[in-house]
């Protein structure tokens, strides 16, 4: 789930608007011109006028296995064993049969279109197979770029691109609906896409350019879903329409592809307010619709399933359960319908989700009889996560899924049935076993990396839903799964003792806890036996000193709303107010002293420091950079006083007396996020690894082996992952690998080639 995500889109407004491209760099490395004046892409540039040099480095996900919400799954209808599956912030993937592995498709987005790493819908053509469609854009927010849509005839290989003129809202409500974009049954050349605030847009140029679709009635609202699914049955064309409220029609048809109509008798009431997914029964000729009084993922308490006989518009309720029951609990059994599916081999044979069951828990149900009867296969279903353990949550047993909209069967294999949760796929070949179908899908969100200079571990990780990770391998999910004892949904906060590595703390959203401590190393955990009333409900970032004997733990609301920091010298026993300590900044410890501790406070551009434990701290260096709180203050390992201060645009600064004087680094445009790694081969000082800017317009991943004075690119045009300023930091143990957070792709970890 990422209910976290929109406030750190929301503070990048004004500085990622989506930018036209005029040649797509590719996974493959290959490039296409998008349509348009053509120019030449830009080459390797040449080491001088501050330009980076380029080294090769091989780059690959640290494995966690899904973690994101998967809104959407198709396999193809006329090529056994290829699919597609769409992410809400993590970009698009394509099965690869041949090597049981999905394959990122979007990973060649850079910096400036961060905004198109969300995927509202995808398209196939069945008369062309390897032609796929996506539409793009994350957010339809005022601050968010326009939406873009990407085409290919070599399943993703390669791309060209259409800017669009509207926005889209692929990490917003309705995310799970669909598909919004569709290949006309009638004419291969001719695309139809819904949109949330703009209505209907038709292309007839396979999706080379869009206008607005004739003949389409309803007007779009600025707080509706406006179209929501986009479905061929035969010859016609389906549309639901999202914005109705419930009393006017919200499914409408043209057979011809000029003229829409709302479908004669279609269901009405709270039960059918928002039409979510459509599938076709091309055999039975029955056109079968899932139903919410909300477009979900959340806030749906009512729903339906219905089917129309398109060959005389009669329609059917076939709900397998109706909401609003008692669950075993007790508590009310509300919830809607997404999901739905066809067997292609089997007339009469559908599948369907229930969506936003808390209660009882979100289960599919499949009919043989055309929806007559129903089977719940969550009742008989032997869940095995094995490969990705983090599903269990910290329970003993993991949950059949929630945030279920995502629905697919094989139309090769009857029994093949996959779906969708806020954190994984579950697929199965027998209706009976299920398990993660993940490989190569990572989705992370991820806000905090470590990589400890000793121990069996060589990363620790935080990210938004899922906590904290031990991972004793880069290859495999963390055996342990979330960190637990508590359990945290997102981490806001993970620190090492510099000096005694085997002590970290971690803070973050837990429902028995915000705070934790370990002893070894991050394997195990143990709450604090006390914290702040603020922990609950403003977690911020923590700290502890070098000897691990001092922690400072810094708290600030979700709405950006900062408090006091509070510390503790008993282990989180007891806490006391440090009224001094700028508000809502972020403790930085210093490695080599542990009476030292930093604050960069972001909004006057004052560093403060303090010498006695983090009891008091006092201003130092003032007039730096201000107004931006994802400035970040950093720490050179196995040094004192020793701070670099990454100012975004900015650029780069560095303080050797701690904090009492700052020079620019002027090797750099711009920082967004700095870390350090083993130095070099006769280096004195660490590796730094660094997102940012060394030449003018190119926001990339650098390294520096000589303190700054010169960088090296070390990510290329293929792997650029959309927004990557949250955190980076390089291996203390290993020369050149550096670990990456990225806001969708997970983390990643390149080495040189």
């Amino acid at each position: 789930m990422h209910a976290s995500r929109l406030s750190r889109r929301a503070v990048l407004a004004g500085t990622a608007a989506s930018a036209a491209l005029t040649a797509v760099p590719l996974a493959s490395g290959r490039a296409q011109a998008a349509d348009g004046p053509a120019q030449a892409a830009d080459g390797p540039a040449p080491a001088t006028d501050g330009a980076a040099r380029t080294t090769a480095y091989r780059w690959r996900n640290v494995v966690i296995g899904g973690t994101g919400f998967v809104t959407g799954l198709l396999f193809h209808p006329s090529v056994r064993g290829l699919a597609y599956a769409r992410t809400d912030i993590g970009g698009a993937y394509r099965w690869e049969s041949r090597t049981a592995r999905w394959v990122p498709l979007l990973d060649h987005l850079g910096w400036d279109d961060w905004n198109l790493l969300g995927v509202e819908a995808m398209a196939v053509d069945p008369a062309h197979p390897d032609r796929l469609y996506l539409a793009l854009g994350t957010y339809a927010q005022p601050w968010a770029g326009n939406g873009a849509v990407l085409r290919s005839t070599d399943r993703g290989a390669t791309w060209r691109r259409t800017d669009l003129t509207v926005k889209l809202g692929a990490n917003e409500d309705g995310r799970g609906t669909g598909e919004r974009l569709l290949v006309d049954p009638r004419d291969s050349d001719t695309l139809w896409l819904g949109t949330r605030h703009d209505g209907l847009l038709k292309s007839t140029d396979r999706g080379a350019s869009w206008s607005p679709a004739p003949g389409f009635p309803p007007a779009p609202t600025a707080t509706g879903q406006g179209v929501t699914l986009l479905v061929a049955a035969g010859r016609a064309v389906y549309a639901g329409w999202g914005d109705s409220g419930g009393t006017a029609p919200n499914l409408y048809r043209t057979t011809d592809g000029t003229t829409w109509h709302p479908v004669p008798g279609q269901p009405a009431g709270a039960a059918a307010r928002v039409p979510i997914r459509a599938a076709y029964d091309a055999h039975a000729r029955e056109l079968y619709v899932t139903y919410a009084d909300a477009p979900g993922p959340n806030g749906q308490t009512a729903g339906s399933v219905h089917k129309l006989r398109t060959t005389d518009g009669t329609w059917t309720e076939v709900t397998p359960v109706r909401p609003g029951g008692t669950a075993a609990d007790g508590s009310a059994d509300t919830f809607g319908y997404g999901g739905v599916a066809v067997d292609a081999r089997r007339p009469g044979t559908v599948v369907v989700s229930t969506n936003n069951r808390w209660a009882a828990v979100d289960t599919l149900f499949r009919t043989t009889d055309g929806g007559r009867t129903w089977t719940s296969l969550k009742d008989s279903a032997v869940l095995d996560v094995s490969e990705t353990p983090y599903l269990r949550w910290g329970e003993e047993k993991p949950k059949f899924g929630w945030w279920i909209q995502a629905l697919a069967v094989d139309p090769y294999d009857s029994r093949h049935i996959a779906y969708g949760t806020g954190a994984t796929v579950y697929g199965t070949r027998d209706l009976t076993h299920w398990a993660p179908w993940i490989r190569g899908l990572e989705e992370a969100s991820v806000t905090r990396l470590i990589s400890p200079p000793a121990g069996p571990a060589h990363l620790l990780s935080g990210s938004r839903d899922i906590g904290v990770m031990y991972h004793e391998r880069l290859t495999a999910s963390p055996s342990r799964g979330m960190a637990t004892h508590p359990v945290f949904g997102s981490a806001t906060g993970l620190a090492q003792a510099a000096r005694r590595p085997a002590y970290v703390v971690r803070a973050g959203w837990g429902d028995h806890g915000n705070g934790a401590f370990s002893h070894d190393g991050g394997r195990t955990w143990a709450p604090f036996a006390a914290q702040p009333p603020l922990g609950r409900d403003a977690p911020g970032p923590i700290a502890t000193n070098a000897d691990g004997s001092v922690l400072l733990w810094s708290f600030v609301h979700g709405d950006g709303t900062k408090h006091p920091a509070h510390r503790s010298a008993d282990n989180g026993t007891t806490w006391t107010e440090v009224p001094s300590f700028p508000r809502g900044a972020t403790p930085v410890a210093d490695p080599a002293d542990p009476a030292r501790f930093y604050a960069y406070d972001t909004a006057t551009g004052t560093l403060y420091a303090g010498t006695d434990g983090g009891r008091s701290f006092a201003a130092r260096a003032t007039g730096l950079p201000a107004g931006d709180s994802q400035y970040e203050l950093v720490a050179a390992p196995g040094r004192s006083g020793d701070l670099w201060l990454s100012a975004k645009e900015n650029g780069l600064y560095r303080s050797t007396d701690g904090g009492a004087a700052f020079r620019k680094v002027t090797s750099c445009r711009a920082s967004h996020t700095l870390g350090f790694g083993k130095a070099a081969d006769g280096a004195a000082y660490p590796a730094l690894y660094q997102v940012g800017s060394v030449q003018a317009g190119l926001t990339a991943v650098h390294r520096s082996d000589d303190e700054g004075r010169t960088w090296v690119r070390i990510n290329d045009d293929a792997h650029q992952w959309g927004w990557t300023g949250e955190t980076i930091t390089g291996d203390p143990r290993v020369y050149g690998r550096v670990y990456l957070a990225t806001n969708g792709r997970g983390i990643q970890y390149g080495e040189p080639v």
